[in-house]
Order: C-alpha cells, then sequence, then structure tokens
C-alpha cells in the first residue's frame, strides 16, 4: 500500500512537470504518456487543483508556475542554508554540480573551510573569506558549467573530505540517486564515497520518489536526505525504514 501510494505521488508530481514543461498539452496525451486511463488523469488533475498547484480547463490544465517555482526555489535556499549548518571549523567538503549544493556556499559560517567542487560557477559564487574554494578542473560542460572527464577524476581521486553535499535529479526506492547527466556520474560517486564523515544527498520535494536517467548510486548507499516540508511522506517512510537519516527543512526555519 505504501509502495502504490508513492507511485502516484509520483506519477502526480511528474504530470505537474510535463504541464510547467509543455503548457497546451491534453488529457489524452497524458493519459497516453503515463499509460494510464484518461479518468485517472483527470483525478490526479483534480488532486493538483485541489493542492492549488493549477488550474484546470476543459480538456487540460495549466500549472500556476510562478508561485510553484518560487517554492521550489525557497526550500532550495532553506536545503542549503540548513546543509552549511553541519560544517564545522576546519573541514574540507566536498559540493557537486548541484544548485542546491552549491548556494551552501554562500552560507557557510565556519573559519579555515575548504570546498572542492566540480562546478565552475562556483568561481562567481559569492562566499565568505574563511572559505577557500578548489576547483577538480576538467573538461568545462555547458550550461551547468560542470567540470567532468579524466582529468577532473584524476584529481578527485587524490583528495578526500569531511563532508560531502550531493545534490541530484531524483531520488527513489527503485532507481536510487540519479543525474539527468552521464558524465557527471562518476565524479558524483567518487565524492560520496570519499567523504570520510558523512555524505549527505540534497534533493527538494520536487525529487524525492522521481527517477532520471543516469544513477549516482543505490538506495543503499544513501544515508542521509536532506530534503523539505513538503515531501511525500510515504516514501520517506521507506527511506527511514532503509536506515536513512531524513532531515526536512519549513520554509520558516532560521539557521545561525
Amino acid at each position: 500500500m505504501k509502495r502504490e501510494r508513492a507511485f502516484v505521488e509520483n506519477r502526480r508530481k511528474q504530470i505537474l512537470d510535463k504541464i510547467i514543461d509543455s503548457p497546451g498539452i491534453h488529457v489524452e496525451e497524458l493519459a497516453d504518456l503515463f499509460r494510464v486511463s484518461a479518468i485517472t488523469i483527470r483525478r490526479d488533475l483534480q488532486y493538483l487543483e485541489d493542492q492549488k498547484k493549477l488550474t484546470r480547463y476543459y480538456g487540460g490544465a495549466v500549472a500556476n508556475e510562478r508561485s510553484t517555482q518560487d517554492d521550489v526555489a525557497l526550500y532550495r535556499d532553506q536545503i542549503a542554508r540548513y546543509a552549511a549548518t553541519l560544517v564545522e571549523d576546519g573541514d574540507t567538503v566536498f559540493i557537486n554540480t548541484s544548485r542546491t549544493a552549491l548556494q551552501i556556499l554562500q552560507y557557510i559560517r565556519k573559519k579555515n573551510v575548504t570546498v572542492i567542487t566540480n562546478n565552475g560557477r562556483a568561481l562567481s559564487c559569492d562566499h565568505p573569506d574563511g572559505v577557500n574554494v578548489i576547483l577538480t578542473g576538467g573538461e568545462l560542460r555547458y550550461p551547468k558549467e560542470a567540470m567532468v572527464g579524466e582529468f577532473a577524476e584524476r584529481n578527485l581521486l587524490k583528495c578526500y573530505a569531511k563532508l560531502a553535499f550531493v545534490g541530484c535529479s531524483g531520488i527513489s526506492e527503485e532507481s536510487g540517486v540519479t543525474t539527468d547527466n552521464a558524465n557527471e556520474v562518476n565524479l558524483n560517486e567518487l565524492m560520496l564515497r570519499r567523504a570520510t564523515k558523512c555524505a549527505y544527498i540534497l534533493a527538494d520535494h520536487t525529487k524525492i520518489g522521481s527517477m532520471s536517467s543516469f544513477r549516482t548510486c543505490s538506495i543503499e548507499r544513501v544515508t542521509n536526505l536532506v530534503t523539505d516540508e513538503r515531501a511525500p511522506k510515504e516514501v520517506l517512510d521507506i527511506f527511514r525504514e532503509k536506515g536513512i537519516d531524513v532531515h526536512q527543512v519549513s520554509r520558516n526555519d532560521i539557521f545561525e
């Protein structure tokens, strides 16, 4: 029953994402895409409208896109703020190419912290004087400005860090931690494996129960997950049953 509810929640999140990405898509197209009946899609759309995530019209729906995007951005910022509180004086930490992970840089308040990252955007990211940034180098891939390839991997193999903060495109029981970019898989996996104390997966509620194309690691490899209060409880309960320590932030949390 829990897995069935988690499957429905995941489908509804994917329906909302599809409506945002493809305005004007019709019920019949959604039914074909998700391999369910039109009645099931209409029921899902009604649920999403009740949650004020979209507005239905005859034959389809339109997402309340602006509020949805703002809500996700707020939670990603809260996740980054919380993650920054886990860093102590003198720590070395890994940060991958995730937007959420990169935001941690500006919120670190400890001294003599070293951040090792393959995120080229770190060059233009504001950070306190007590934070030193080391780039892995490697082949620069746009639009994420990710540093990937053998050069980056060889450099990362020379490093260990106390903590790793790895964002993802999705995390689910079936597929584990996944990303959209095949070139980032090895670097993500290395960061998780070479964290000497703790590795944290960062995923806002839109990523929970979802999956993407390329797997970084299985769900059994995950020990800590940082997400937000809107993450589906059914999926988080499954994660907890597997021994994952789930950290949830709320929109009103204040972090020092």
